[in-house]
């Protein structure tokens, strides 16, 4: 190894390297003693470090216009920690200059300056405009970076940001708080049912940031100041992209993986209730939307169609011939999808072996078991335990038994994870030890491995067409085909409102393929007028939703068991006039899939999300950065849904610089302004941009 050779203070060290991503101790390396005091740089193959008070900060280039930074305290940063970057960063142009006391790194339009104590600011190329800038919490101490050690090499991590007056702020996965900019919110960096963290931020001004680390934590945007906090982790480790947001989000997919391209049949409707019981209730379903000439291109298998939890395959006395059953959706052109837990009971077959090598969660204190759940043939609940998705080996084994008892004897190649965030009752992640590490470090990672154990199994199945949709996902799930549905949520207009922000934000935060329980999960009485314009309502968004799924645990309802199914769920099943508005949909959906389809490829291709904000295609537009109850879909159509009971029209804004044609009247608007349009029950308002040929009415 080459050793660094010093530069006094004031002298430009090399510039112009090549930015391929080094390595901590290999290649070249330069330093420049800033003050006996204070700081000390070095420029390392193409990457800034500076190095103070026993703490050290990597700046490297990470893709086009993007730095990823690392600092740790006691060493030099560390490789191969749990994350959300692809190993290998694309290969960049950057230049790094020591000199006065002050380190920069520039890549593209993004400059990143350090001083001499270590403070990071980051900077707009062209102008030099500050877009980010770390800032201490107080002029003594702690400094933007304060490591609190809680054992073993492990520390609560705090990063903190300046706040600016007038910053919007988006992403950071889904939530349901109803807010598109979160700009004051504090959010838990955890996973839950209906509440998926993924810790990418993209901002107003120009920056997007993944904070790459999968910690349980939180982070606070507040008015004085931005802090991410990890509650137990090593390192700090962030990546920052500067741009305009179509941009950031080519760059971010681009480091994190693209989605693959959706199949054909996933862009239809998704036909699901909670729950069919049997083969013959199932394929009744499906037979009386061919019989009624009704688009359908997939139905579900809910859970409890098993043995027991963990066994992973058909109780044969419920489900006599799947293969039978697959091959006549298959001829009907309907796929099967079938529910998947990651959680096993120790009455299934697996439960001993997997204990016995290790391929469960395990637990730093009582029994490895993680939740309680019903089970078949017991009155009571059972203490379940929950794969290790971070471990090759319980994937590798999870997967040889979904292919042994779904993929082989039957075909089955689409499948439902519910529940993989993982489910913990109580949720106590500092007591669960991974593979990966432990809980507190590694624990937001889980659905994004679960997603990989189907997607890299199936790729070795020699699959090419690979769906999975999940209650859950990190930063990253996108890469391995993961569909993200918005969990168990209510069944009222104001659930339904909050769906569009959490919906928007999701597609900023990489996940392209997502969707909600057209009608909301929990409850909804399908002979209730007032819940028939719910449904109706949420059907239309549904149609014009990345993917369209209707589901649902509708009343009556039945005790959480073996035996529970909830009330019918159909398109019929809600009264002619609703049916007739729901088929409506149905249709349009069908018309509208060459376009979805389209809408895709650029996801694949280019990392662009499919439900997008007015901002995405307007940027320039500052009335976008507040719409938060309208959305496009792809670049040609803005959808305006119906959120309110009772409303006849709807007001809707049209950004500047394209003219909309209302798709429903063929009336034009200049862009720029709001327009009120009617909205009968019947209608969702469509405007198509600048000429756009969609078949919207047939």
């Amino acid at each position: 190894m080459n050793q660094p050779a010093e530069i006094q203070p004031g002298q430009q060290g090399p510039s112009g390297n090549p930015g391929q991503p080094g390595r901590p101790g290999h290649g070249s390396a330069s330093l420049a003693q800033s003050s006996p005091t204070v700081g000390t740089f070095r420029e390392r193959d193409g990457a800034l470090e500076w190095s103070g008070r026993q703490e050290t900060v990597r700046i490297e280039p990470w893709g086009p216009d993007a730095v990823r930074v690392r600092a740790r305290l006691g060493g030099p940063v560390l490789e191969g920690l749990p994350g959300a970057l692809l190993d290998e960063a694309p290969a960049t142009e950057a230049s790094v200059k020591i000199e006065d006391g002050h380190g920069q790194l520039t890549v593209g339009a993004l400059t990143v300056e350090v001083d001499a104590e270590g403070l990071v600011r980051f900077l707009r190329s062209d102008d030099s405009a500050e877009l980010l800038t770390e800032e201490r919490a107080h002029f003594w101490w702690p400094g933007p970076r304060l490591y609190t050690p809680v054992g073993n090499g492990h520390h609560r991590l705090e990063q903190r940001f300046a706040a600016y007056e007038g910053e919007k702020l988006y992403g950071l996965g889904q939530h349901q708080h109803g807010l598109l900019d979160q700009k004051g919110a504090v959010l838990d960096l955890v996973q839950r049912n209906a509440e998926v963290t993924i810790p990418v931020l993209t901002s107003s001004r120009g920056y997007t940031l993944l904070w790459n680390s999968p910690a349980i934590g939180r982070v606070e945007l507040a008015g004085n100041g931005t802090r991410w906090v990890a509650d137990s982790a090593r390192q700090i480790d962030y990546w920052i992209t500067a741009g305009r947001p179509a941009d950031a989000q080519r760059r971010y997919s681009a480091v994190t993986g693209r989605t693959p391209m959706l199949p054909e049949w996933a862009a239809g409707f998704w036909q699901c209730k909670l729950r069919y019981r049997t083969q013959d209730e199932l394929l009744g379903v499906a037979r009386e939307y061919k019989r009624r000439g009704l688009p359908i291109d997939a139905i579900v298998c809910d859970f409890f169609h098993w043995t027991h939890l963990g066994d992973w395959k058909f109780d044969l006395a419920e489900w006599p011939d799947p293969a039978a059953m697959r091959q006549e959706l298959e001829e009907l052109g309907i796929k099967l999808v079938v529910s998947v837990w990651p959680s096993v009971s120790p009455l299934s077959e697996n439960h001993q072996l997997m204990e016995q090598r290790g391929y469960f969660i395990g637990t730093q204190y009582g029994p490895m078991a993680h939740a309680d759940w019903p089970d078949k043939e017991v009155a009571s609940t059972v203490q379940v335990a929950f794969y290790d998705a971070t471990n090759p080996e319980a994937r590798d084994f999870m997967w040889s038994r979904i292919k042994e008892n779904y993929l082989d004897p039957y075909g089955i190649t689409a499948f439902w994870l519910d529940a993989c965030e993982p489910e913990l009752k109580p949720g106590f992640q500092e007591n669960l030890r991974y593979w990966a590490g432990p809980g507190l470090e590694v624990g937001n990672m889980y659905p994004s491995d679960n997603a990989r154990t189907f997607y890299e199994g199936m790729i070795a199945a020699g699959e090419t067409e690979i769906v999975t949709l999940n209650r859950s996902a990190w930063a990253g799930s996108q890469r391995y085909g993961a569909a993200l549905w918005s969990g168990d949520i209510g069944t009222d207009f104001a659930t339904l409102r909050r769906q569009i922000a959490a919906g928007l934000n999701t597609s900023l935060s990489g996940i392209p393929w997502w969707n909600t329980d057209i009608g909301g999960f929990h409850g909804g009485d399908p002979d209730d007028p007032a819940y028939r314009e719910v449904m109706i309502r949420w059907f239309q968004f549904g149609a014009l939703s990345p993917l369209m799924r209707l589901h649902g645990f509708r009343d009556p309802g039945m005790p959480l068991g073996p035996d529970m199914t909830g009330g019918p769920n159909e398109v019929w099943s809600y009264g002619e006039e609703a049916g007739t508005i729901m088929e409506k949909y149905l249709r349009l959906r069908e018309r509208l899939k060459p376009y979805v389809l389209d809408v895709m490829r650029a996801a694949h291709e280019e990392g662009l999300p499919v439900m997008r904000p007015l901002f995405l295609e307007f940027p320039d537009d500052q009335a976008t950065w507040s719409v938060a109850d309208s959305y496009l879909f792809g670049p040609d159509l803005l959808v305006a849904p119906v959120l309110t009971a009772g409303a006849s029209v709807r007001t809707a804004y049209l950004p500047a610089g394209a003219r909309w044609t209302d798709a429903w009247t063929g009336t034009s608007y200049e862009g720029g302004t709001s327009v009120t349009v009617d909205a009968p029950l019947d209608r969702i308002p469509l405007f198509l941009k600048d000429g756009a040929a969609l078949p919207i009415t047939g």
